[in-house]
């Protein structure tokens, strides 16, 4: 099996490499985000070993962003963190399963492989999606509201892409610009913040229609769907 394994912890990344490699698997480590995401995009992998916190971008957020570019393999986390709420967003998030860190070798490959049965089938992800108002055409890259298609620019669909397929989760700044433009240094935190505040406008994204796309101090960006509109609605 073809592994990209995203962990930026030298020893037990070495430690897991060898016991990857030594059960027949193709291994390419990574131990920045950014660099992880640029490889998948270029060569096909069979599954993905990820480490839940990361210096630059978080595995959810390395997740959010192979699954915007259509890069969907199974997925596995790896994480210090094994309390009941911690395993349900790792879920939540995506993943096809977790191990605690340190795990043994038998339980680490035991996992990987059953993953491996699971998944051999590619998942494709889902093409239309309806959201109370609004119509996500993920297949076309677009965005209707009552069928009628909303005007957004490029980079305006691509972060709108981005929140529709992370409803909820919290995407940083950093994380957002490196999703719609790339890794461009000249790119300054208040362009987001032209972008967001186009998008809550053309998509009504707001508390009248049953959105919230907020801004996080010194954080980021959520997009959240209303409780109380989905009951009203139900």
């Amino acid at each position: 099996m073809k592994i990209a394994f995203l962990e930026d912890d030298a020893a037990f990344a070495a430690t897991t490499l060898d016991w990857l490699q030594q059960a027949g698997h193709q291994v390419a480590h990574f131990s920045n985000g950014r660099d992880c995401i640029r490889a998948m995009a270029d060569t096909h992998f069979d599954l993905c070993l990820l480490d839940w916190e990361l210096p630059d971008l978080s595995g959810p957020e390395v997740m959010a962003s192979l699954k915007l570019k259509g890069i969907v393999p199974p997925v596995i986390f790896l994480t210090g963190r094994d309390a009941e709420e911690d395993v349900i967003r790792m879920l939540e998030a995506g993943a096809d399963d977790f191990i605690v860190k340190p795990p043994s070798r038998g339980i680490l490959l035991a996992r990987i492989q059953a993953a491996g049965r699971c998944c051999k089938t590619p998942r494709q992800p889902e093409q239309m999606q309806s959201i109370g108002e609004i119509k996500v055409d993920f297949s076309q890259r677009r965005f209707l509201i009552d069928d009628v298609v909303v005007s957004l620019t490029e980079k305006e669909t691509k972060l709108a892409l981005h929140f529709f397929n992370n409803i909820g989760m919290l995407l940083s700044r950093a994380h957002l610009i490196q999703v719609v433009w790339g890794t461009s240094p000249d790119i300054d935190t208040r362009t987001i913040d032209v972008h967001v505040s186009h998008l809550r406008n053309k998509l009504k994204l707001t508390a009248e229609h049953g959105w919230r796309l907020i801004s996080v101090y010194q954080q980021g960006y959520r997009l959240e769907r209303l409780e109380e509109y989905q009951r009203e609605k139900s």
